[in-house]
């Protein structure tokens, strides 16, 4: 704990999550609608190659005060209803724009909150995704709920459909904690929702946390592990709390309340990865643990585990098809974002099929860079003997800048650095990787020179 402390003040600083590379900020509008029908109209594609799917519902019943993410508040049900009808324009112009059928392999849906959706919508929405784009057999088809808005006619809605992994917004349960970030949720009211999706027969019930919000403390938060590791959850998601008020505006009143200082969050955090490993859970990556027999745990042994726009994902090689508003796709060639306003992506699937606002193709220095941050971020090491099969060269020559960069971290015992340039992160590496893949980035050094906030604190 000292050693962390002591190198703390060098590595907390802005970075990217990596859940692509180039990072969005890199991504230019002049990539738009007829450059990603395009990209969908490849025909040097495996049909045999998986497909995965994200569908984001971007409506809300009220504001949780720590949430970035991108959302309508709204009560008005019939904004809902013209969501829908939209989308399904969306779902079938991207249809008939991909020239080679894939299986769904991975079907995801996030928000906002979907079961703000009445169950007979989900069920519409899901035949609208499905009849465009078939499930493989054993799919992984999985979804993020509020327990707080999610009914028994929800799960039984979802689980009819095929839905069979459900993920549940916790964050804390301490009650002056769950006050000051608006979002009241009562420890009886997620069990209930939990013990109701195992017995309708999702597989997998994931909880998501928060450690950085107002007024945690490692005690506050222990009580939260306590009630968290007696509930079970067959993986987790320890989230650092992204203070990033120049997206979410409702934050900059946390700034007058008791955020936990830079030390203290990372007590918690040290805390909670403790209470996970000795309950048997395995550290997946950066913020993701799973139980040993977790399809997550058997990809990392087997060196498949990948990371996208969804986090850790065991479906490595498979290109991304997003809906929605802000909905990312990311295929072979390139990254497209969709619209994120409501209205405007509205707007623009009535009057062109799609709705892309920007995106990026990828160069051949983007592709590999993306692989090595890859390696890095899901696996924690990077072997030289795999860079020189893939790309035809010593990794040590290619990025010899790079790794002279990382002298400060090996002296600081965060990676290993093998005279052929292997790297491999530490136990200690591992809470600071996302450092690590930065000095792999091209184009961050140009970002930082702007001055503009951009991403969250790596620790």
């Amino acid at each position: 704990m000292e050693q962390v402390e002591e190198i703390l003040p060098r590595y907390a600083i802005e970075g990217p999550r990596y859940t692509s590379y180039p990072t969005a900020p890199v991504w230019k509008q002049s990539y738009g609608v007829a450059e990603f029908r395009h990209e969908l109209g490849r025909e040097d594609i495996d049909p045999a190659d998986g497909l995965s799917v994200y569908v984001h519902v971007p409506f809300c019943r009220s504001l949780c005060h720590y949430c970035a993410c991108n959302k309508v508040i709204t009560q008005k049900t019939e904004l809902a209803a013209r969501y829908l009808d939209v989308i399904e324009r969306e779902i079938e112009t991207v249809r008939e724009a991909v020239r080679v059928p894939r299986l769904v392999t991975q079907h995801h849906w996030g928000g906002g909150t979907p079961t703000y959706l009445e169950p007979e919508q989900l069920t519409r929405l899901f035949r609208m995704v499905s009849a465009a784009f078939p499930l493989a057999e054993a799919a992984e088809v999985s979804i993020e709920v509020d327990p707080r808005v999610t009914t028994s006619e929800h799960i039984a809605a979802l689980r009819e459909s095929g839905f069979n992994r459900i993920s549940m917004g916790v964050q804390d349960f301490d009650p002056k904690v769950q006050e000051a970030v608006h979002r009241i949720q009562p420890v009886d009211e997620t069990a209930a929702l939990v013990d109701e999706s195992r017995a309708a027969g999702f597989k997998s019930v994931n909880f998501d946390l928060i450690y950085g919000l107002p007024y945690q403390t490692v005690e506050s938060f222990d009580r939260t592990l306590d009630t968290v590791l007696e509930i079970s959850p067959d993986r987790l998601a320890l989230y650092s709390y992204a203070h990033v008020t120049w997206v979410a505006k409702q934050q900059r009143g946390f700034e007058r309340k008791d955020l936990p200082p830079a030390d203290l969050k990372l007590r918690i955090m040290l805390h909670a990865i403790r209470r996970f490993l000795d309950a048997g859970y395995r550290f997946i990556g950066l913020d993701h643990f799973a139980k040993p027999d977790d399809e997550l745990s058997q990809a990392l042994e087997a060196r498949t585990l990948r990371r996208n726009f969804m986090g850790h994902t065991t479906q490595a090689g498979v290109d991304l098809l997003g809906f929605g508003p802000s909905a990312i796709s990311e295929l072979r060639g390139s990254y497209a974002q969709n619209q994120r306003e409501l209205g405007a992506w509205q707007a623009a699937v009535q009057d062109q099929g799609l709705a892309t606002l920007r995106g990026h193709s990828l160069s051949e220095d983007d592709l590999e860079r993306r692989w090595l941050i890859g390696r890095l971020m899901c696996l924690g090491e990077l072997r030289a003997e795999d860079y020189a099969k893939r790309f035809g060269r010593p990794f040590g020559d290619a990025y010899s800048a790079e790794l002279s960069r990382l002298d400060a971290m090996v002296a600081d015992g965060l990676v290993i650095r093998s005279a052929d340039g292997t790297l491999r992160m530490t136990g200690l590496g591992r809470l600071f990787v996302r450092n690590v893949a930065m000095v792999f980035d091209a184009y961050l050094p140009e970002q930082q020179k702007t001055g503009q906030p951009m991403f969250s604190k790596t620790v």
